[in-house]
């Protein structure tokens, strides 16, 4: 990066502009971060994959998405005590940069922008299918880079409009998901007048080969089949670093992800599983949620599925273009990707990171195209893991960014991570041990082989880059990190 950047020059940020140190404009209002919290943990796969869950363990599924959300709850309090002490748009990334070393940014930072590239690719594609459905007048591709290039648009215009609309798609996703959860609830205790089914109730908990008729390992296999689905709730962390008052955004996305994820997550699953028998073959043909609208006679019930889909595929789009773009722009302010991503425009948008980040998910939906079974197969199957590999990078920061934390500056412990260490050492393990039992899976393996192999060689690259650059960190970049935290300190007091 270089030193220009750091120290904004005239032209790229407006003086009296509020904003932070970096260039970045707190152009996020408190609405769209308690959206963005709320939307991060309601992934389009909870409505399109949570059939397959259902299908392998059953009622048991409860106990796969409770073990992940607990696991997922853990993970985010380590990192929102990172957050709240140290706001920044690199988030966990600028934390492993510190704690484990620049080798641990480098790598995990990169890793993480490319997950979100590949995610670009695979939900435009979602999007463009279901868009085609309604209007096949416009082929597939066409649709998909229709939503790519309505999407980057927003992205650049500025993080305001990212915000409104993600706000939106968010809300749609909590009023729906919300809904879902209130009809189907009073179909299940015999609340809802004209019901068609009458035969919803706790019994089918129970009443097809039992609680896990599947047997317990079943729940293992859930837990693969759920855990990508929460990707997403760590980008709030990144987004808080353009709100006018960061450390109170994370502190309440960190508090309140307790009951969003028992709700959105654990709430709808009951609601499905008691609606019908795991076993029934609607769930398996039109997809749990769908099939659970039909059984207490909603109209048009795939329609308006297809309708909530939709917008959860535009808001992970949306938020994964801004979060590969963010990333992008804190390893160019650390020296760690070209310096043109550290650059912010007029209007406090990291143009050249957003650019960058979506010609390489243009790329990657052209191979879904060209080669969907061998070069783009190739390409999800070694991202696939990355998920795991960021939430157990974040446990090892946080284990050695506590005590940094407290000889430096205690006052900013804000948020703490419970029953520190054990906690942490346990989320490690309880991490370790599903990337380890995905060895035992046919299609869990080959990701997380993939990606292993993919980790190691970026991680191979960021040791040697540091053996012959020496290692330190650039001057620019650590006067930069230097401002971060003084502002961070402002914001505090005040």
């Amino acid at each position: 990066m270089s030193a220009q950047s750091a120290t904004k020059p005239e032209g790229q940020q407006p003086p009296g502009d509020p904003g932070s140190p970096d260039g970045l404009k707190a152009g996020l209002k408190n609405r769209h971060l308690s959206m963005i919290a709320i939307g991060g943990v309601i992934g389009a796969g909870l409505f399109v994959g949570s059939s397959a869950g259902i299908a392998k363990a059953g009622p048991g599924i409860l106990i796969s998405y409770a073990l992940v959300g607990l696991m997922v709850v853990f993970v985010m309090r380590m990192l929102g005590e990172m957050s709240a002490a140290n706001p920044t748009s690199g988030s966990f990334s600028a934390y492993a940069d510190r704690a484990l070393g620049r080798w641990a940014g480098f790598s995990i930072g990169w890793l993480y922008w490319f997950f979100w590239v590949v995610v670009l690719a695979v939900e435009a594609t979602a999007g463009a299918k279901i868009l085609e459905g309604w209007w096949p007048a416009v082929p597939q591709w066409g649709w998909a880079l229709i939503v790519m290039v309505v999407l980057t648009a927003t992205n650049l215009v500025s993080v305001g409009s990212y915000g409104e609309f993600e706000f939106w798609f968010a809300g749609i996703k909590v009023v729906a998901i919300g809904a879902f959860i209130v009809i189907g609830g009073l179909a299940v205790f015999g609340l809802l007048p004209h019901s068609d089914n009458e035969g919803a109730g706790l019994g089918h908990l129970t009443d097809s080969g039992g609680f896990l008729p599947n047997g317990p390992g079943a729940i293992l296999t859930g837990i693969l089949l759920v855990v990508f689905s929460f990707m997403g709730s760590e980008i709030v962390t990144l987004a808080a670093g353009e709100s006018a008052n960061p450390q109170r955004a994370v502190t309440k996305a960190t508090n309140s992800v307790i009951w969003r994820i028992a709700v959105f997550y654990l709430g709808s699953i009951f609601v499905v599983i008691t609606l019908l028998p795991w076993d029934a073959k609607a769930i398996a043909d039109k997809g749990s949620y769908v099939a659970a609208l039909d059984s207490i006679g909603i109209p048009h019930a795939g329609d308006i599925m297809n309708v909530i889909v939709l917008t959860a595929v535009l808001s992970c789009l949306n938020s994964g273009l801004y979060t590969a773009s963010r990333m992008a722009f804190s390893l160019g302010r650390r020296g760690d990707a070209p310096a043109a991503f550290a650059r912010t425009n007029s209007r406090g948008v990291p143009q050249a990171a957003i650019l960058g980040s979506v010609v390489f998910g243009f790329v990657a939906v052209w191979f879904n195209y060209q080669w969907p079974d061998t070069v783009f197969t190739f390409l999800l199957n070694s991202s696939g893991a990355v998920a795991l590999f960021v939430w157990l990078v974040i446990c090892f920061s946080q284990l050695r960014m506590r005590g940094m934390i407290l000889r430096e500056n205690p006052e900013k412990l804000i948020v703490r991570m419970w029953l520190f260490p054990y906690l942490t050492w346990a989320t490690i393990a309880m991490i370790s041990f599903v990337l380890v039992y995905m060895l035992t899976d046919k299609d869990g393996r080959e990701q997380v082989i993939l990606s292993a192999l993919v980790a190691v060689l970026v991680v191979a690259l960021a040791l040697v880059r540091d053996r012959i650059t020496g290692g330190p960190r650039p001057a620019a970049a650590t006067s930069a990190d230097a401002a971060t935290d003084a502002s961070a300190e402002e914001t505090a007091a005040r």
